[in-house]
């Protein structure tokens, strides 16, 4: 199935809202992603050694911009080319500091339910299926081209 007009534009919609307001909502971001799993505090270095999310860290924030931007452009992509296409170096990069940090397939599902709830906690009554489906759908394209560039740094790694 490809990406529809109305795909792009729901997730469009809903990150002009977002980026109204990024400090909260990259906060709530990560809050839900340790919710979900505690654990994780431990893969980001800017959270790693402290007791609490803290609430002005500007890596947590630089971070969650670049999620929330990254799928957001995945959705702009899947619509134009019908795939996400993403830098060779940056693609390189996130596949070798996601295989670094031992980022595995349940992770990304961790990261896409925080993203999710993200969003529809940003537009409110707006949220529907559709909506979930469009970033679920932008989000998916965007971590399986990531596991992608994983597999080939694991293989050139061994």
């Amino acid at each position: 199935m490809r990406f529809s007009e109305k795909q792009e534009a729901l997730v469009k919609e809903s990150w002009e809202v977002m980026k109204q307001d990024i400090p909260h909502y990259s906060l709530r971001f990560f809050s839900i992603i340790l919710e979900i799993a505690p654990a994780a505090k431990g893969m980001f270095s800017f959270l790693k050694d402290s007791d609490e999310i803290p609430q002005s860290n500007p890596k947590l924030k630089a971070h969650a911009v670049k999620v929330f931007k990254m799928t957001c452009e995945s959705a702009i992509q899947l619509r134009e080319k019908g795939e996400v296409v993403v830098n060779d170096t940056t693609l390189k990069y996130l596949g070798s500091v996601h295989v670094q940090k031992g980022v595995l397939d349940p992770h990304f599902e961790v990261v896409k339910e925080a993203l999710l709830r993200t969003v529809q906690e940003a537009i409110g009554e707006k949220w529907n299926e559709e909506m979930s489906g469009a970033w679920g759908e932008a989000y998916d394209q965007l971590a399986a081209a990531i596991k992608s560039e994983m597999k080939e740094e694991a293989a050139t790694a061994a």
